[in-house]
């Protein structure tokens, strides 16, 4: 296939399912992510944003049509890949804080938020998004001097990653000096509550983007799958009582995993512009975005556990 043949099909992965705008509204959006498409061959990446341009090194240019395992190295954790290739198998969300690789070598760690991209309709996976967001380093307290020197153990160590995964990896064997560790990568680090936040904030205001523009090609996404198989359906009395009630609401259920909603009222979709078939079995967070506080999602969130 040539690259200009290539050029199109990864194209119109996204344009044929969100609009010819679509790429123009995610550019407008602040963070480093990539959106990839699981339905192509070697599962390659369809969108890089500016974001992860500047924040990998790598321009888009170098990274679309690739795997993302491009972005890991020797030191990655496999068990940190596995994880993610798990999520990727089983087609659901996942974050995980893992160690990647800058265009010029350098280690860095990020916390991957990956998320799934459903067919509202039929529950098909169309894109896997992966959100990056940097783990800043813990402070260190000051190192003991004892006056002995460190001890290395003489030893190498084959890592080898060969699954296709939206967490990244060099292909082929790689081969490390375990006393040179510790001059490339920091030790492990954890990401902190407002990092998971900002991942999980950054991924609603995408999602937000692609569903608002996948209504102008009449396929509709979310981040779960939001066909309503499964769900208990209301009495019909019940139906009607709840459609005399002129307020804009919602019901959901907890009994079902992630709270689906089960109900929405007229008023709620003519306030949102969705319909009904769209968010029955959808999680409320589907109407998050860039402004939505995180302190009042902290406080609902609370008051519901």
């Amino acid at each position: 296939m040539g690259d200009g043949e290539q050029e199109r099909r990864l194209a119109a992965s996204l344009t044929a399912r969100y609009s010819d705008w679509v790429v123009e509204a995610l550019d407008e959006l602040p963070g480093s992510f990539l959106l990839t498409d699981p339905a192509m061959p070697g599962h390659p990446i369809v969108y890089a944003s500016r974001g992860l341009a500047s924040h990998t090194g790598y321009a888009r240019r170098e990274v679309l049509g690739r795997n993302a395992r491009l972005f890991q190295g020797a030191d990655t954790d496999r068990a940190a890949v596995a994880g993610v290739r798990e999520a990727v198998r089983g087609q659901r969300a996942h974050q995980v804080s893992i160690l990647n690789y800058r265009r010029d070598g350098s280690p860095h760690w990020v916390l991957l938020h990956l998320a799934p991209v459903f067919h509202a309709a039929d529950g098909r996976v169309l894109h896997f998004l992966a959100v990056q967001v940097p783990i800043a380093p813990a402070s260190r307290p000051s190192p003991c001097r004892t006056g002995r020197p460190a001890v290395f153990a003489a030893c190498r160590e084959e890592a080898r990653v060969e699954e296709d995964c939206p967490c990244a990896s060099h292909a082929g064997d790689v081969f490390v000096d375990v006393a040179k560790r510790g001059l490339d990568a920091d030790e492990p680090r954890v990401a902190s509550d407002h990092e998971r936040e900002k991942a999980l904030s950054t991924a609603n205001s995408i999602f937000s983007a692609l569903n608002r523009y996948s209504k102008l090609t009449g396929l509709v996404v979310c981040g779960k799958r939001c066909g309503s198989v499964g769900i208990p359906a209301l009495s019909s009395s019940l139906n009607l009582s709840l459609g005399r009630i002129k307020q804009s609401f919602v019901l959901t259920d907890s009994h079902f995993p992630d709270m689906p909603i089960i109900y929405a009222s007229d008023a709620f979709l003519l306030l949102t512009g969705y319909s009904r078939e769209e968010i029955l079995g959808c999680n409320c967070r589907f109407l998050n975005g860039p402004g939505t506080s995180l302190e009042v999602l902290e406080e609902v969130r609370t008051r519901i556990l």
